[in-house]
């Protein structure tokens, strides 16, 4: 067999692509009896640099390849225990591991995030909310979430806009629900953003404000915190929002394709920027701010690299649903 695993895997990178897809169906057909020819060409550092290929073969073995991966991850070899360890959490999450995989995992957290700085969320996209980072336990409540446990930033950050963070699960009655995961930051401070609050924290998970809606978020835990704010980056579709809620009310609003654009009275930050708008700019913002990231910056905290000494506290990753903790998600996450 390890002469055929490796015609076969060398076939991976052919020209043509009938011989790939050829090679391909082949090695998927192994089964995981082919595990320990095929898991060295997982390698990062393999030379022959088909890593995501051979993974994805492996992958498509789906939960019959655990028992083998638990077994490396026990007794080797040893060169191969930290990509089983990956695989293994790709293919079923925390919950396929082992106890002592568990802890270790769980104990490298808890190393990382002790001097994680300094820190960086996505500032090119995406969506978020943000509250008063003094509220954290106020927001958890509000918000319903489960599982609230330590996490580093890249870890989190991959786990709310890149893995997988939502997954459907049944009831004892066969009714389906969805559960979500979701990343809350470390505290971050901002001493211009208006107001007597200059530390905040967001929360990113782009299914559950996609599917549960942000801005309706953002009142209810603004009922709960005084104040909470949606921000929403689309370079897709051409368009920025931003939502200001107080006291489970909408206090201001802005959306690029919402009519009308604007919602609410001017915040005092906007007038500086109505008022010193050069000419080319002085249509836009004839009504207020139109730029998400700019009210952010001037209401709470704008995303992006934030500086060490402005960083309290780490991230928290949790989950919509009591019966659905952080394990269950599926997906290697980066520490």
């Amino acid at each position: 067999m390890p002469d055929t695993v490796d015609a076969l895997v060398q076939d991976l990178s052919a020209k043509d692509r009938a011989v790939r897809r050829a090679a391909t169906e082949a090695l998927v057909a192994l089964g995981a009896a082919g595990i320990d020819q095929l898991l060295p060409y997982a390698l990062d550092k393999h030379p022959m640099n088909l890593g995501r290929e051979v993974q994805s073969i492996i992958e498509r073995w789906g939960d019959e390849v655990l028992p083998r991966l638990r077994g490396i991850r026990r007794t080797g070899p040893g060169r191969l225990r930290r990509k089983a360890l990956e695989i293994l959490v790709d293919l079923g999450g925390q919950e396929a591991l082992n106890d002592a995989d568990r802890r270790a995992v769980e104990r490298l957290v808890r190393i990382k995030i002790l001097d994680e700085r300094p820190v960086k969320v996505p500032f090119e996209a995406g969506r978020w909310l943000a509250f008063p980072a003094d509220r954290f336990d106020d927001a958890v409540s509000a918000l319903e979430l489960y599982d609230v446990r330590p996490a580093t930033t890249v870890m989190g950050v991959a786990a709310a806009t890149q893995a997988t963070d939502c997954l459907d699960v049944q009831d004892s009655r066969t009714a389906t629900r969805r559960a979500y995961r979701v990343f809350i930051t470390p505290a971050f401070e901002n001493e211009y953003a208006e107001g007597d609050i200059k530390r905040w924290r967001m929360l990113w998970g782009n299914s559950f404000l996609d599917e549960l809606d942000g801005f309706e978020l953002a009142r209810e835990l603004s009922g709960r915190c005084g104040e909470a704010h949606f921000y929403v980056l689309d370079p897709y579709n051409g368009s920025e929002s931003w939502y200001v809620a107080r006291d489970g009310h909408t206090r201001r609003a802005y959306s690029t394709y919402a009519y009308p654009q604007f919602e609410g009275e001017p915040l005092p930050f906007e007038a500086w920027y109505t008022e010193n708008a050069d000419e080319d700019e002085a249509e836009a913002y004839s009504e207020g701010v139109p730029d998400a990231s700019t009210a952010a910056q001037n209401l709470s905290v704008e995303p992006g690299p934030q500086l060490a000494e402005d960083t309290y506290d780490h991230g928290w990753l949790a989950t919509t649903d009591p019966a659905v903790p952080n394990s269950r998600f599926k997906g290697a996450l980066p520490i």
